[in-house]
């Protein structure tokens, strides 16, 4: 059955072409296997909540009859904005459109939230973005630009509420603009496109945009609630749709409400935050948290900016999951919310989710993968300018400055390959059992045997983090992170210059827990590290007679590394079998932009070496506590015979993400 939608319809209309209806939801209401629902361009004020899923042989499809025409938004036009002169204007809002919540008078809030001042979960835009939300009317009358904001010229449009009586009350501050005659608009939605029931599987989203939702900060402890999202079902496709201006997250692939664990460590905060994080994983287990029963999603060729928390966040729920072709920048740039949950894309459990061909920049942080990245693979991604990219942004207490990607807390395997990492801090590795495979690199490796444990200052804090059956949610076991475990195969390490007041930041973090601050390019910060040969010695006539004491259990793993080409002053790692240093020959790399694409800019082709060996994952071995080789998600193994542009490289690949040394000369298209 095909069903039509029109916002200029007559209501209330029968969903037939000819007399379509007028919302999405009458047709959500009713769509059901096999359905599809075309929706004609227009503006749809409405929560969509399918009432029914689909299967994987019959999908229910909702698809924009124009892409991109078709806006499904979270938010109410105002127009009675009464001049109070200087720029400064005010209006009244009966708070009858709010049919979920008010936004008005919901605090963001949850685990990892860190609040620097109370923010609720909505907000006044102007033409589409939205302004910076103030505590005071004096700052509303004298704003004064933001000390966090990337964008602090824009942060002086303020806006502020209370509450008077049945309304909300708006002051803003649109300096030489009329209210009255541009788009102004106030969140009234929680969510956008969002099952309330769980378990509405094989549904397909197609060509929307979906903007502008008051969505809730989302943590991996709670309820995760996003602008879109297929709330705890499986097969969900999001395609070809722009998402933007979500409060917090913008496409959640996260975790259903549990009453027991919602929010358990803010609420109580008598059991570290780890500890409730174990717990409400082995107790999804016990209600039903499967690969057979939820994620496996797709979502592709999407357009994620500007949303405050993640561009795509969840926990659990997105397990089996592919994420591809999809641009996402501008996250958190306002950076109003702070908390342990921000990034381009911020996944819990990435339990062999594939993230391939992504273009993710601007941001806050790029990627975060926390907790069991098992079987993840990152492949043939663009990672750039995801650091902060101004000095009175990294002033002290500031925090990180951001990276390309963070792993966190993981025992692998996790793979990175053919990736082109641009940002002066590259990866982050508070885990271990990861491996970097051709890979162009022109940032740091930060943290190394750092940012596993708890933070308590006098004692030992350690956090046990589940490992699972292979491809698969039953945990097989947990540990600590020892550390090590990592690989590195026939990767460029480029040294760039970085900004001046980095240094600082560096001094600042050298003693810290978290981070080390690391801005030099290369393996080197693994030198303390032993080889293979150096580790299997610890074990060697060792019976374990004799009550002897040994710390060799605890240990660091082994780290491995070769093919690796190193120019610029990028150091490798001490154990490293023949690594190529360039000493004499200057790189350059520079990314370039114009309206057909993004071009590589560099000279590397001209000096680099010939091809070397092949990798495969038999080479990689298996990641040491899963006993998990670094394999496809259907197990089968991996040849790294294909470069960044789907093109083959032979049985002697060089160094890097292309195959072919043309492709590092001049400027080439990404």
């Amino acid at each position: 059955m095909r069903y039509y939608v029109d916002a200029s319809a007559a209501f209330p209309g029968k969903g037939s072409e000819k007399e379509p209806f007028r919302t999405i939801s009458q047709a959500a209401a009713i769509a059901c296997l096999g359905d599809e629902v075309i929706v004609a361009p227009g503006i749809y004020r409405e929560t969509v909540s399918p009432a029914n899923g689909g299967t994987a042989d019959a999908r229910i499809v909702y698809r924009a009859a124009c892409p991109g025409k078709a806006v499904i938004t979270g938010a109410e036009e105002v127009k009675n904005w009464e001049n109070l002169g200087g720029g400064i204007w005010r209006a009244r809002v009966g708070n009858g459109i709010f049919k979920d919540r008010n936004p008005y008078t919901t605090l963001i809030s949850g685990d990892w939230y860190i609040p620097r001042r109370e923010m609720h979960t909505g907000d006044v835009f102007l033409n589409g973005k939205s302004l910076y939300e103030v505590t005071t009317k004096d700052e509303v009358f004298s704003p004064v630009p933001s000390k966090t904001s990337w964008d602090p010229n824009f942060s002086v449009y303020t806006w502020h509420c209370e509450q008077d009586g049945d309304e909300t009350v708006f002051l803003a501050n649109f300096h030489g603009l009329d209210p009255n005659r541009e788009n102004v608009e106030i969140s009234a939605r929680k969510t956008c496109f969002w099952p309330e029931e769980e378990g509405r599987g094989y549904i397909t989203v197609s060509g929307f945009v979906l903007c502008q939702a008051a969505t809730q900060w989302a943590p991996p402890t709670a309820y995760q609630e996003g602008l879109i999202g297929p709330h705890w079902s499986k097969g969900w496709i999001i395609e070809n749709c722009e998402v933007f201006e979500s409060k917090c997250v913008g496409i959640s692939l996260g975790k259903y409400y549990q009453p027991y664990d919602e929010n358990r460590w803010l609420k109580e905060k008598t059991k570290d935050g780890a500890q409730t994080m174990v717990e409400l994983i082995f107790s999804a287990l016990r209600e039903g948290w499967s690969m057979d029963a939820v994620g496996s999603h797709t979502v592709r060729a999407c357009h994620i900016h500007d949303c405050g928390q993640s561009g795509i966040g969840g926990n659990l729920g997105g397990a089996g999951s592919v994420i591809e072709h999809n641009h996402i920048h501008n996250i958190n740039n306002k950076q109003n919310l702070t908390g342990a949950e921000i990034a381009g894309i911020k996944m819990h459990a990435a339990i062999d989710v594939v993230y391939r061909h992504n273009h993710i920049h601007h941001c806050t942080r790029g990627m975060w993968l926390d907790w069991e990245a098992q079987g993840t693979r990152v492949t043939g991604n663009l990672f750039h300018d995801n650091c902060l990219p101004h000095e009175f942004l990294m002033r002290p207490g500031s925090g990180t400055v951001g990276e390309d990607i963070w792993i966190e807390v993981s025992h692998g395997p996790t793979l990175l390959d053919r990736n082109i990492f641009l940002s002066p801090r590259a990866v982050r590795f508070a885990t271990q059992g990861v491996a970097m495979v051709h890979n162009l690199i022109a940032g740091s490796l930060t943290a190394i045997g750092r940012g596993t444990q708890n933070g308590a200052p006098t004692k030992v804090s350690p956090r046990p983090v589940p490992y699972h059956v292979p491809h698969s949610t039953e945990v097989a076991g947990y540990m600590t992170i020892l550390h090590g475990d990592d690989r590195f195969y026939n990767n460029i390490f480029v040294q760039k210059p970085f900004h001046p007041y980095l240094v600082s930041v560096a001094e600042r973090s050298r003693d810290n827990q978290w981070d080390d601050g690391n801005l030099t390019v290369g393996t080197w910060p693994f030198d303390a590290y032993p080889t293979k040969k150096e580790w299997d010695a610890q074990f060697e006539g060792y019976c374990g007679e004799g009550g002897v004491r040994t710390d060799r259990y605890y240990d660091p793993l082994p780290v491995y590394a070769a093919g690796n080409v190193y120019f610029n002053g990028a150091r490798p790692w001490r154990g490293e079998e023949s690594p190529v240093v360039d000493a004499q020959n200057r790189i350059t790399l520079e990314l370039k932009e114009d309206g057909e694409g993004v071009y590589l800019a560099s000279n590397l082709g001209d000096f680099l070496p010939e091809g070397g060996m092949l990798v495969d994952t038999a080479a990689l071995g298996k990641a040491f506590e899963p006993d998990q080789a670094y394999e496809n998600p259907d197990g089968t193994p991996i040849v790294f015979d294909t470069d960044y542009f789907g093109e083959k490289s032979g049985k002697a690949p060089i160094p890097g993400p292309f195959a072919d040394k043309a492709d590092y000369k001049g400027e080439k298209r990404l």
